[in-house]
């Protein structure tokens, strides 16, 4: 990684997904951090789209300067309302959902293509989902070590199901430059589906072999990526 982007753009706002909470960004923190970038972990709620874009701007409102916005998993349908802050200078999705207007994580998955993995979700509970967790690492974390991956199963925060429908209304990535990690091995959200949501948002792509939890197993590849985010945007603002 180079400290070049360090100049421009030295902070980054990371933005957990359904199911986990902000700890798993710990590897991707300590590779920014060593390489001297202000990182901050948001702790939505997932309760709904409302609560958790207005963590997210409560945490973009105590940066000095502009940021780099990252989301993975349904964190990408909340940083592609919260990017429209003025503070934020790019988007970075990591195996996310990147809606457009309207769309929600319950409309983009309501017809998976044929053959597609379908996640082990449990049916709701007073209004909130869980994966079953015999089945969480084979589907979530299949590349994460075994101890890890039972405690992210055991340590599952509840989605709410009106998390799951809120819907964008304006898309940050129409306004912001993006670019997008594709999970080449992810079991809940299809890698074509990926593929499709980054080329619609004319996001800058890289493909890393990964599991869905490849922010967990693949740090590097996921910091690298928010660097060269950082950089390409501190060289376009010169």
């Amino acid at each position: 990684m180079s400290q070049t982007g360090v100049e421009g753009v030295k902070n980054v706002v990371l933005v957990h997904g359904g199911f986990v909470d902000g700890s798993g960004w710990q590897g991707v923190y300590d590779a920014l951090t060593k390489n001297g970038y202000k990182v901050s972990v948001v702790q939505n709620p997932t309760t709904s789209l409302a609560d958790d874009v207005a963590v997210t701007r409560r945490m973009l409102a105590a940066q000095e300067g502009p940021a780099i916005l990252v989301g993975h998993s349904y964190g990408g349908v909340v940083i592609t309302e919260a990017g429209n802050d003025p503070k934020v200078a790019g988007l970075v999705y990591i195996a996310a959902f990147a809606p457009d207007t309207g769309e929600s994580v319950s409309s983009l998955i309501k017809n998976p293509a044929p053959g597609a993995p379908v996640p082990p979700i449990l049916p709701p509970q007073e209004g909130f989902l869980f994966l079953d967790r015999t089945k969480f690492r084979a589907s979530f974390a299949a590349d994460v070590s075994a101890d890890v991956a039972a405690f992210m199963a055991d340590s599952q925060v509840p989605w709410g199901v009106q998390a799951l429908d809120g819907a964008v209304s304006k898309p940050a990535w129409k306004s912001k430059p993006s670019w997008y990690l594709v999970s080449t091995e992810d079991r809940m959200i299809p890698p074509d589906a990926q593929r499709a949501m980054s080329k619609r948002a004319g996001s800058t792509v890289v493909e890393v072999a990964g599991s869905h939890s490849v922010y967990v197993s693949q740090p590097k590849a996921v910091a690298d990526l928010i660097v060269k985010a950082a950089i390409a945007v501190a060289m376009a603002a010169r």
